[in-house]
C-alpha cells in the first residue's frame, strides 16, 4: 500500500499540488487522469521519490517494492535485453552479480562460503531460478521473440526498447507499480497484451494514459488531478466522465426535485454496476459500485472543447481513386502498389506497422510530395482539409495572435466570428491574443482544428489526430468526426477512436495492403486475418 499525506508541490512561479490525501491499495489500478500540464506524470515522480514533495509524506508499506516504467531508452544501450528485464528487480540482479563475482575468485575463502550461502538463499527467496524464464515470458508477450533476448539494446528499435522497458517495471511481480503512459508506441496486440496482464494483476497499479479504452479495461479507480486538488472515484474513465457530467446537469436543472435527481443517480449507478459485471474486471468492480454512495459523484470542473465539422456541399459520387502508388523513403519502400477507392458515407482508418508509410500516403493525396509510381484523382465536387502529423511550419516564427492566425483561413474576418471558433476550442479571452510561436503542442492542435472546422471541407484527412490533445479534447474530436457527414481518412493509436469512427481499415504494409469493410475489434480478432498481414511484413 502507498498513501499520500497533505503532499503539495510548489515551484517558484505556481503551486502544482496542495494537500493531497490518498490511499492506493492492492489489487486495484489507479487511472490517473488531467488536463495537459495538471501534474499527471509529476505526481508519479512524487510516489516513486524522483521527486521531492514541497511539504507533506510518501509512505509505503515497508517491505513492498515499487517498480517505475522508465522514459530513458538509451540509459541500457550497452545491456542485454534479457539483462535489462532483470534489472526491474534492483536487488535480484545486484545478487546475481555478487554471487557470479564470489564464485569467480581464485582464493576462494570459508567467509566467500558463508557469504554465498546467504546470497543463494535471499537468491532462491526473490524467485531467481524462475528469472530468465519469467523475463523471457514477458518479453514474448510483448512480442519481442527469442532470438532478441541477447541482443544488446542499442541493436534494437526504439519502439522495442519501448517494450522491453515496459517488461522491465513489471518483472519480479512489484507490490506497487508505476505506469506513465504505457501504452505509448505499443502495437495495438501487444495492449491487448498489457491489458490482461494488469487485469489479472494482485497488487496495486497507478496508471498516467490518455488511452480511454486502456482506462475503461483496467481501471477500478480514476484519480481526477484538477486545478491544484486530486480526488478519487470508484469506476473506470467512462463511469468518472458520465457520472460527472450527469450530477452537472442535474445540478444545473433547477426544476427538477431532489427526490427525481437522486432516483436518476441511483438508477445510473445501477446500469454502470450492471456493466461492470460483464467486463474483465468484474468482480472488484461491481462491488465498489454496488457500495458507491451518491454523495461520492462529484460534478466535474473540467472545460471540454467543441469540435463540429460541417461540409459546405455534399460530395458527389466520385471522391477518391488511388492506383498503384509506391514510393520509396531513404531507401525504404514504404509504399508499395498501394490501390483503392474511397466510397461515399467511406471512413476509413489507415494502419501499418511503419508510421512513415501513413504519413508519406498522406503526404501524397494532399499534394506535398510526389509518388515514384502510380496516380491518385480527387473527385470534382470534392474539399478538403488536412491535419498533419508535424504542423509547425503554420506556427513556428509566427508573429500574429491567434485571432489574426486563424483570420488567415476564413471567408468572414469579423472578429467575433473567427472568436466564437476559437472559443469552441477553449481559447476565450486573452487566450485568443496569444502569440501563435508560443503555442503548446496540444494548443497547437486545437488551433488547427479550429482551421478545419473553418474550411466548410467534404473530405477530412487526419494524421495521428489524438497526438499532444488531453483526454477532453481527443472525446471532443472523437465525437466530431463520429457526426461528421463527410469522409474521413485518418490513422490513430487510440482503440477506442478507431473503434467509433472507421467503417472500414485499410492496412499499408511493405507487400501491398489489406482492405476490409468492419469493425476494429472484428479486425484485432480475425486471427486467420491477422496471421495473412503478419506474413505481408515478411
Amino acid at each position: 500500500m502507498i498513501t499520500t499525506d497533505n503532499v503539495s508541490l510548489s515551484f517558484s512561479d505556481k503551486q502544482l499540488f496542495k494537500n493531497i490525501n490518498l490511499k492506493f491499495t492492492h489489487g486495484n489500478c489507479y487511472g490517473v487522469i488531467g488536463a495537459n500540464g495538471s501534474g499527471k506524470s509529476t505526481f508519479l515522480k512524487i510516489l516513486s521519490g524522483d521527486i521531492e514533495a514541497t511539504t507533506g509524506d510518501i509512505a509505503v508499506t515497508k517491505g513492498e517494492r515499487i517498480a517505475v516504467l522508465k522514459q530513458d531508452h538509451y540509459a541500457h544501450d550497452e545491456d542485454s535485453v534479457l539483462d535489462t528485464v532483470i534489472m526491474g528487480h534492483e536487488r535480484l540482479y545486484n545478487i546475481i552479480h555478487e554471487k557470479d563475482a564470489l564464485y569467480a575468485k581464485e582464493d576462494f575463502t570459508e567467509e566467500d562460503g558463508i557469504k554465498s550461502a546467504e546470497l543463494e538463499g535471499e537468491f532462491a527467496e526473490l524467485g531467481g531460478w524462475e528469472a530468465e524464464y519469467d523475463a523471457e515470458k514477458l518479453l514474448i508477450g510483448l512480442d519481442i521473440p527469442k532470438d532478441f533476448h541477447s541482443k544488446l539494446m542499442k541493436d534494437l528499435t526504439g519502439a522495442q526498447k519501448v517494450k522491453v522497458l515496459l517488461a522491465q517495471a513489471l518483472f519480479g511481480n512489484p507490490h506497487i507499480l508505476l505506469l506513465d503512459e504505457p501504452t505509448n508506441h505499443l502495437d495495438f496486440k501487444s495492449i491487448m497484451w498489457l491489458e490482461e496482464f494488469l487485469i489479472n494483476y494482485d497488487n496495486t497499479v497507478i496508471v498516467v494514459s490518455h488511452d480511454r479504452h486502456f482506462l475503461n479495461n483496467v481501471c477500478t479507480h480514476i484519480v481526477d488531478i484538477d486545478f491544484g486538488k486530486a480526488k478519487m472515484y470508484v469506476g473506470n474513465y467512462d463511469f468518472w466522465k458520465e457520472s460527472s457530467e450527469l450530477m452537472l446537469r442535474l445540478i444545473n436543472d433547477q426544476n427538477k426535485k431532489a427526490e427525481d435527481k437522486i432516483a436518476e443517480l441511483k438508477s445510473f449507478i445501477a446500469r454502470f454496476s450492471s456493466n461492470a459485471s460483464k467486463a474483465k474486471q468484474a468482480t472488484s468492480r461491481k462491488k465498489m459500485l454496488d457500495k458507491i454512495n451518491i454523495e461520492d459523484i462529484q460534478p466535474s470542473s473540467r472545460r471540454y472543447p467543441f469540435v463540429g465539422f460541417i461540409p459546405d456541399r455534399e460530395v458527389g459520387k466520385d471522391i477518391l481513386r488511388v492506383e498503384g502508388i509506391s514510393k520509396t523513403v531513404d531507401g525504404v519502400k514504404v509504399l508499395n502498389n498501394v490501390t483503392f477507392i474511397v466510397n461515399k458515407d467511406d471512413k476509413i482508418v489507415f494502419l501499418s506497422d511503419n508510421e512513415i508509410a501513413r504519413t508519406t500516403l498522406f503526404q501524397i493525396l494532399m499534394g506535398e510530395i510526389e509518388p515514384d509510381e502510380g496516380t491518385f484523382t480527387w473527385g470534382v465536387t470534392t474539399t478538403t482539409a488536412y491535419l498533419p502529423k508535424d504542423n509547425g511550419k503554420f506556427f513556428n516564427g509566427v508573429e500574429l495572435n491567434l485571432v489574426e492566425w486563424l483570420r488567415q483561413y476564413s471567408k468572414d474576418d469579423d472578429e467575433s466570428y473567427i472568436r466564437g471558433f476559437l472559443g469552441k476550442m477553449l481559447f476565450s479571452g486573452e487566450e485568443a491574443l496569444k502569440k501563435a510561436h508560443v503555442l503548446s503542442g496540444g494548443e497547437k492542435v486545437r488551433c488547427m482544428l479550429s482551421r478545419m472546422m473553418l474550411s466548410g471541407a467534404n473530405v477530412i484527412v487526419l494524421d495521428e489526430p489524438t497526438n499532444h490533445l488531453d483526454l477532453e479534447s481527443i472525446t471532443a474530436v472523437n465525437d466530431g468526426l463520429i457526426a461528421y457527414r463527410g469522409n474521413v481518412l485518418f490513422s490513430s493509436h487510440d482503440h477506442r477512436f478507431i473503434e467509433t469512427v472507421a467503417n472500414r481499415i485499410i492496412e499499408l504494409t511493405p507487400n501491398g495492403i489489406v482492405d476490409r469493410m468492419m469493425e476494429f475489434d472484428e479486425w484485432l480478432a480475425n486471427d486467420e486475418l491477422q496471421e495473412t498481414i503478419k506474413g505481408m511484413y515478411e
